[in-house]
């Protein structure tokens, strides 16, 4: 099984507490030795969230930047490049009414990549049903 993660999914790696539900999914993956794939916008957004936590919270950078190094370097972590189809698609669901445009290019990562997206988005979840696009979502329950 190929997954892509949601950026939720990167921070606990990156020395940031997402919660028990995204630790679960990770070692399920784990578990059942599936494929964890990223973008690397989601990289671009957890730089945002740190910089934004660092303001009212102790961000640890040694080990924001030991996590970093795990992602890239460590083999477990595959990075995808993200298809010139899928900059295409993700400005027609902006266009549709979803907003969030990370989520936009990791959702059309997916479809165009043909891989599961693990997210925890249920305004994704809900708009892309609600639009019946090809549903590529998976949350950690499912997995």
């Amino acid at each position: 099984m190929r997954v892509l993660l949601d950026t939720t999914f990167l921070l606990p790696t990156l020395g940031i507490d997402t919660g028990r539900e995204a630790l679960q999914a990770l070692t399920r993956l784990d578990e059942r030795r599936a494929q964890i794939c990223y973008s690397p916008l989601s990289l671009l957004e957890c730089l945002w969230i740190v910089a934004r936590l660092s303001k009212t919270a102790a961000v640890r950078q040694e080990g924001f930047e030991e996590g970093l190094r795990s992602i890239a370097r460590s083999g477990r972590y595959e990075p995808i490049a993200e298809p010139p189809e899928a900059y295409a698609e993700a400005l027609r669901l902006h266009r549709a009414g979803h907003r969030d445009m990370i989520d936009n290019m990791l959702y059309a990562d997916s479809v165009h990549l043909n891989i599961r997206f693990l997210t925890l988005d249920e305004g994704l979840r809900n708009f892309v049903r609600s639009r019946r696009l090809k549903d590529t979502l998976i949350s950690p329950s499912e997995l």
